[in-house]
């Protein structure tokens, strides 16, 4: 996964057409193309890192999620248990929204 800032990615489009000009006349200045290939390894990074972070999020929320299924097992019946659902459901919801970040991430 690559994850471009706004200024790499001008200055990526920039290179991008200037080394497709240069290309036409069969004079690839090969700056451009270093430079392409360096803003490439730097999004990579910040990629992975963004990723590995979704991924260590992601894997809190089911954390959260046994932890809430335990204390819905273990509570009363009546408001006790009530609570404890609740709390289960919006562990449940952050570990949907947690779990398609990662895999939107992913699959960009």
């Amino acid at each position: 996964m690559h994850s471009y800032t706004r200024a790499e990615s001008r200055e990526r489009r920039r290179l991008f057409l200037k080394g497709a000009h240069q290309a036409m006349g069969d004079n690839l200045d090969p700056r451009v193309t270093r430079r392409m290939h360096e803003i490439d390894a730097i999004a990579a990074e910040r990629g992975a890192k963004e990723l590995a972070a979704l991924e260590r999020q992601a894997d809190a929320a089911r954390d959260a999620v046994a932890a809430a299924k335990a204390a819905v097992r273990a509570s009363k019946w009546g408001a006790e248990r009530s609570a404890a659902r609740d709390v289960l459901r919006e562990a449940e919801k952050t570990l949907r929204r947690a779990e398609r970040a990662y895999h939107r991430a992913e699959q960009s």
